[in-house]
């Protein structure tokens, strides 16, 4: 197979791509409750999209279960980076579960826009996913009131007790183009509509976005590293075909397939917010054995995010003598 790729020549790795930082608060606070309590610790749903990252805590112990009855009554769960709804903090306040909350500050703040605009009487339009954890924790903020649309056809579909008083919010990853359609859509159908304050989309799924939107201009395949259900990986391989450029969602170096590179000089290489630099490396090596020979990087901007640690995190920490020997939680 590898003699049909004689033209492949170049690697062109996107910037940024990879860990946002509320993945990177989410696996560190998991890597410090393993360092902190006394096994066994749950997670409930996967801490993050991407099953590389999930199979690694697997193995030290972590016991990832679907919903919280499966956890014992006492015991330590931690939520994922996803966030969670109401009915679900409740049940861990019945079971007396021990709670660290992994959820992303991003996804928090949707959240308590959900909440204020239940309290002012709006109805509120979610632009997401339907069964993406995000969305199910959102709209169980206000399920009396919040209305999913994923489309503009949904939109055209929707009806609402009053037009006057409307207000909308978003998954923090989607695409910024199709939500940007969905939103004028939604203005058009509700004049007096109102939006949060500042864009529910996070900033490394726009910039991991717009990397890929100039990257589509500079090669002729891109590869996107992330999982199957990893909602921002899906959004940056379509961004990348909207682009004009063929693109692929691989979880790693294994599912790269010949055939995609046939008449590729130049490959692109991107990941999604939940997958790890290991895999970028490995799918760099692959790239060479089939032919690169030159690899650079295209950045677009920095990221310099962090986020602090949950509130019940930084209150174990406190509590360990060992606290200088544990790794920050950033």
């Amino acid at each position: 197979m590898e003699e049909k790729l004689p033209k492949l020549k170049r690697v062109v790795l996107a910037a940024p791509r990879g860990f946002c930082a509320g993945v990177v608060r989410a696996i560190e606070i998991v890597n410090t409750v393993l360092q902190l309590l006394p096994p066994p610790i749950y997670v409930r749903k996967e801490i993050v999209h991407n099953r590389f990252v999930v199979e690694r805590l697997k193995q030290r112990g972590v016991i990832f279960v679907n919903e919280l009855d499966e956890v014992p009554d006492g015991a330590t769960v931690i939520f994922s980076a996803h966030g969670v709804s109401p009915a679900v903090r409740e049940m861990a306040r019945r079971k007396n579960l021990r709670v660290i909350d992994a959820t992303c500050p991003l996804v928090t703040k949707v959240h308590l826009e959900a909440i204020r605009f239940a309290q002012q009487g709006y109805s509120i339009i979610l632009i997401g996913h339907e069964g993406h954890e995000e969305v199910e924790g959102t709209m169980g903020e206000a399920p009396h009131c919040t209305y999913l649309v994923q489309s503009v056809e949904d939109v055209e579909r929707l009806q609402v007790p009053n037009p006057e008083k409307v207000a909308y919010l978003t998954q923090t990853t989607l695409s910024v183009d199709d939500t940007a359609e969905i939103v004028a859509a939604l203005k058009r159908k509700f004049p007096k509509i109102v939006g949060p304050r500042t864009d529910d989309i996070c900033y490394a799924t726009q910039n991991r976005q717009n990397a890929v939107k100039a990257l589509a201009k500079q090669v002729d395949v891109i590869l996107v590293i992330g999982s199957q259900n990893s909602s921002n990986s899906q959004r940056l391989k379509e961004v990348a075909i909207s682009n004009g450029c063929p693109a692929y969602l691989i979880d790693g170096a294994d599912h790269i397939r010949t055939e995609w590179l046939i008449d590729a000089e130049s490959v692109g290489v991107t990941s999604g917010a939940s997958a790890p630099e290991i895999l970028v490396k490995q799918v760099i090596q692959r790239l060479q054995e089939l032919g690169a020979t030159e690899v650079v990087e295209f950045r677009l901007t920095e990221e310099r995010v962090q986020f602090a640690p949950p509130p019940e995190l930084r209150e174990l920490l406190e509590q360990n003598p060992l606290v200088d020997e544990i790794l920050p939680v950033r």
